[in-house]
């Protein structure tokens, strides 16, 4: 049988990567990064004079076209013979991250007369300076008594797509008035590759609150939360919605030309970056969970039925699996937090030997925490350092560290923090299970999963299950490659169904995490006093955090 490929491009928060994956065995014939030239724009505008409020997030659309093409480029470089084999191409991004265009689908922020106005640009998923809006978002719907209903699922986060259009229309009225769409970051590129106007299923379901049975959120509620937002679902977010498995559109000619790809393939539907993971890192059972590990992490699981509550969601029904609800939540801050701690709260005095002993800071106080014992530093923390999304799905919630003493050692603090994600992991585990997960094993992707045995021992132990590994590194690359695959389907060189092509396509390591009995018992007597800790700065009954924030953003 002759050999095809489909493209995978993956939009992480700081670089893009692509993939060329063989649809026959999952080879990974090439990939390539891409680091985004502005990174993330939380102080000023590219001017570097307008400056940004606390907790800005914006990006560049710029840049996400040139990591596209340098990629897309560098993984057909010396292997043109194979361009008539690509049968697709899919793409998955960061989300929710959106951003307002005009009826060329031009970002605003690329016209001159609006490149000095912040609500022009991108707006990143971890922009949570549309946490006022989400309060009220969330009163308006405590008072039609609608919070709990499964579209809404008892909260809504400042990262979700309304608190940050919302933001648009109060703050630079004229924006959202000269927008066409406000869109997600991938249903703009997947526009732009195809010409079309079609949105992710995916995308929408779990960030704009839209169920297939319905459409968005009722007219009678956006009047109510501001009456120019009453026909948003037909004006900013209009557009036919495309689900996983079929094509977004089709590959223009333009485009073809500039990627150096055949024209007319099929372009597969924006997906949520960690969305695609699923796929990519080999999950395709009830029995699994799929967690990935990197700067932030997510946890998907599939369920026969919808739910909805404290954080956690099942968005709609296909919208990742076909046939499946996805349970989603995750952690705002996994690596970001550990990487805090190394660049500006770690001693000389550990850079020092880690450079004597040629490692790097991770790895030195990996080791260090290592010999440490569950529960030997008599600390206790609490994930929050980029906010919460489970229990409370509130973004200025902010880490806690309890129980230091003069005698506190660094790589003390240092497991400490890896022990609280494993904590917060817990208690989403705990809520995926309430709501008719049976989960018996986990497979873990991303860089820490890859690089720290010490951190999923500490995940097993905490979790009490068997975690195994993806063997693909570019999981999420590699689910929008198996998306790719599908959206062909099997006459256009593809898969007819998701479940063949993950089958084909992924591969999960043989090694497993086993937890260990003797340090489940300390973990559960320590994951007990992370809940109490966590009740104790509830944002509902103490407002200490939140006040911490207020005074610090004057």
């Amino acid at each position: 049988m002759e050999k095809t490929y489909a493209i995978g491009l993956d939009y992480g928060t700081l670089s893009a990567r692509a993939a060329l994956v063989c649809c026959q065995d999952g080879e990974v014939l090439a990939t390539a990064v891409k680091p985004y030239p502005h990174q993330v724009m939380d102080e000023t505008l590219p001017d570097g004079k307008t400056k940004l409020g606390a907790n800005w997030a914006l990006e560049h659309p710029g840049d996400y076209i040139l990591a596209m093409e340098e990629t897309v480029g560098a993984v057909m470089k010396g292997k043109e013979a194979l361009k008539d084999s690509v049968v697709g191409i899919g793409i998955d991004f960061t989300s929710c991250t959106i951003l307002p265009v005009d009826r060329e689908g031009t970002p605003l922020c690329l016209k001159k007369e609006y490149e000095g106005r912040p609500h022009a640009y991108v707006k990143l998923w971890k922009h949570h300076a549309a946490q006022p809006q989400a309060d009220r978002i969330n009163a308006v719907l405590q008072e039609r008594g609608e919070l709990e209903e499964i579209r809404y699922g008892g909260r809504i986060s400042s990262e979700l797509l309304l608190p940050k259009v919302l933001q648009i229309l109060e703050e630079d009225p004229e924006i959202y008035e000269k927008a066409d769409q406000i869109l997600e970051a991938g249903d703009w590129l997947t526009q732009t590759l195809t010409g079309g106007k079609r949105r992710s299923g995916n995308m929408a379901g779990y960030k704009a609150m839209w169920l297939p049975e319905s459409g968005y959120p009722d007219k009678s509620f956006l009047r109510q939360l501001d009456p120019r937002l009453e026909d948003l679902g037909e004006t900013k977010l209009k557009g036919e919605m495309a689900l996983m498995g079929e094509p977004a559109g089709f590959l223009t000619e333009e485009w073809a030309n500039r990627l150096g790809l055949p024209a007319g393939i099929p372009v597969a539907p924006a997906i949520i970056d960690s969305h695609a993971g699923l796929p990519g890192s080999g999950v395709s059972r009830q029995n699994q969970m799929m967690m990935v590990v990197g700067t932030s992490s997510v946890m998907l699981a599939l369920t026969k039925k919808p739910f909805a509550r404290d954080g956690v969601v099942s968005g709609i029904r296909g919208g990742i699996v076909p046939g499946y609800y996805a349970l989603e939540s995750g952690l705002a801050a996994v690596g970001d937090m550990l990487g805090w701690f190394v660049d500006q709260a770690a001693p000389e005095s550990c850079a020092k030997a880690a450079r004597e002993q040629g490692m790097n800071l991770h790895t030195y106080l990996t080791g260090k925490a290592e010999q440490l014992k569950p529960g030997q530093s008599g600390l206790a923390a609490l994930d929050w350092w980029n906010g919460n999304k489970t229990p409370f799905v509130d973004g200025r919630l902010s880490g806690v560290l309890a129980g230091c003493t003069l005698g506190t050692k660094p790589e003390e603090i240092y497991r400490a923090l890896i022990e609280a994600t494993a904590f917060g992991t817990r208690r989403i585990v705990d809520l995926y299970e309430e709501a008719g997960a049976q989960i018996e094993e986990i497979i873990a992707s991303g860089g820490i999963a890859e690089k720290n045995p010490l951190f999923l021992q500490i995940y097993a132990d905490v979790l009490g299950k068997r975690i195994r590994v993806s063997a693909t590194e570019q999981t999420a690359a590699v689910g929008s490659a198996v998306y790719a695959s599908v959206a062909a389907g099997a006459a256009g060189g593809g898969y007819e169904t998701l479940q063949e092509a993950v089958e084909r396509m992924s591969r999960i390591h043989e090694k497993a995490y086993e937890p260990d009995p003797e340090n489940q018992k300390t973990y559960q007597e320590l994951y007990e006093l992370y809940k109490e800790l966590s009740g104790l700065f509830d944002p509902g009954k103490n407002t200490v955090l939140a006040k911490l924030l207020e005074i610090k953003s004057r």
